[in-house]
């Protein structure tokens, strides 16, 4: 058995007994600065321990070629219809993808970018049809509108079908025989003066340049169909009326012309009430000259362009007129963050660099004298960035930066993002501090604390007793 006298001899800390230690105000005065000076430094260790610290490091990017990245974006054109935008997505590798539908929402909005109902573009899968014989005997068939009877006439019979065109453009030429003679064949089976329940209507463009932009006319030919059933106005007075998107030639014009007149009945040219049909090839027209368009796009992670602009396979456009400006409400790219990220998006919000995304919230305007034929360029340099939380999930994210230029162009004019995805990444590591540590440096403060505490007592007791003696050598 070791006794206890031998395992008292392996004490590291002996004792010395209370009755040979003096006590001293200095003692107690530096023990009490001690302690506090521990605590503090307790708090700032224990503070540091529990502070998440981080490592940021540039790699490549190996990603393939064929892995894709969503875009996510909100923009406002509020003078360009939504009867014609279209977004497109191109890249270097071949990829075109025109006139992007299925993920994408369109709504009508005003000059000062209020919303309106959401607005469906019917899709036309199709080519148009023309009459293939022209006869250039077909004459005028169609009344002459203008700025000054246009209003009289739309209030003045139950169906109204206007013609909006340009003479330059390619398809109102060939569209304008086919609608002369239907004009003339509806003349003739609806005589005004003693039916009228039909007039077919034209709207030279070039010439009433205020009466095509009170209706949102942006595409040439536009055929306009005013209702007076409901005699429903907007705030600017305009009907609510529809467009006609079928096709051109005078068998299909005339059969369509038909059958919105038999819809209304002979009783409608004195009441004026139009009963529920369908209409094929014919949808509400934009209610406003702008349009509001959200949702997202797949884009492959090499160089492309997101495009925006006015398109349509059946319709010309005077680029001259179409204005281009736009706010980006949201422009981003990757996943959508989900609910059980958003704790770590928190925290991790300072290193995903929300405030590189550039045109958040910007508004790109060209003023009315500069508007003709400028296309807005927005050069994009796309950065991803890896976070490996403690947790060990890879959050993604993308920044990017952006640089805009107005270009004059002769073609239709456009909103063009320019998308450049860089090779590198950052990659971003969450780093704690083992409890070891923690332990150890605690250890550290406490015994460095004491142990300077103890000296400085030292030499201020030792003071003390020297100047004690030098005053009693001086007395004696």
């Amino acid at each position: 058995m070791v006794s206890a006298a031998k395992i008292k001899s392996v004490d590291f800390f002996r004792k010395t007994p209370r009755d040979l230690t003096e006590a001293s105000l200095s003692g107690a005065g530096i023990s009490i600065l001690a302690a506090i000076f521990m605590i503090f430094l307790f708090g700032m260790e224990l503070h540091s321990y529990l502070t998440i610290s981080t490592s940021t490091a540039i790699v490549v990017d190996k990603s393939s070629i064929e892995d894709t990245v969503r875009v996510d974006f909100n923009i406002s054109f509020p003078f360009l219809s939504c009867e014609f935008a279209s977004v497109d997505v191109s890249d270097v590798l071949g990829t075109n993808r025109l006139n992007i539908t299925k993920t994408i929402r369109k709504y009508s909005i005003n000059r000062h970018l209020k919303n309106g109902h959401e607005f469906h573009t019917p899709p036309i899968t199709y080519a148009i049809k023309h009459d293939e014989k022209v006869d250039e005997t077909y004459g005028e068939g169609s009344v002459t509108l203008n700025s000054r009877n246009f209003d009289k006439i739309t209030n003045g019979h139950p169906i109204v079908v206007v013609n909006f065109f340009a003479p330059w453009c390619h398809w109102s030429n060939l569209l304008s025989p086919a609608w002369e003679k239907t004009a003339k064949v509806m003349r003739q089976r609806y005589n005004p003066e003693h039916d009228g329940r039909i007039i077919i209507g034209s709207v030279d463009c070039t010439k009433e340049t205020d009466l095509c932009r009170k209706h949102h006319i942006q595409g040439y030919p536009s055929i306009r169909i005013y209702r007076k059933g409901n005699d429903v106005h907007d705030k600017n007075g305009i009907h609510i009326h529809e467009t006609y998107y079928g096709d051109r030639d005078t068998d299909s014009l005339v059969t369509k012309m038909d059958n919105l007149v038999s819809s209304i009945g002979v009783d409608a040219v004195k009441h004026s009430k139009i009963k529920n049909v369908d209409y094929t090839r014919i949808r509400p027209a934009p209610p406003q000259e702008g349009c509001r368009m959200e949702g997202f796009v797949w884009v492959k992670k090499v160089p492309g362009t997101l495009i925006i602009s006015a398109s349509s396979g059946s319709h010309s456009f005077d680029a001259s007129q179409l204005n281009m400006s736009h706010v980006v409400s949201t422009l981003s790219f990757g996943s959508k963050v989900t609910p059980m990220m958003m704790s770590d998006m928190k925290r991790l919000g300072p290193y995903l660099g929300a405030g590189h995304n550039r045109l958040n919230g910007q508004a790109l305007m060209t003023s009315p004298e500069d508007r003709a034929n400028v296309t807005i360029e927005h050069y994009l340099q796309v950065v991803k960035t890896e976070v490996l939380g403690l947790s060990h999930k890879l959050i993604e994210n993308y920044e990017y930066t952006a640089h805009t230029s107005l270009i004059h162009a002769h073609s239709i004019p456009a909103a063009k993002f320019h998308l450049e995805f860089s090779p590198m990444q950052v990659l971003i590591t969450e780093n704690s501090k083992p409890f070891s540590h923690f332990i150890t440096n605690l250890c550290a403060i406490i015994g460095g604390v004491f142990t300077v505490a103890g000296i400085l007592d030292s030499i201020l007791y030792n003071t003390y007793k020297l100047a004690k003696k030098v005053e009693l050598g001086k007395n004696i």
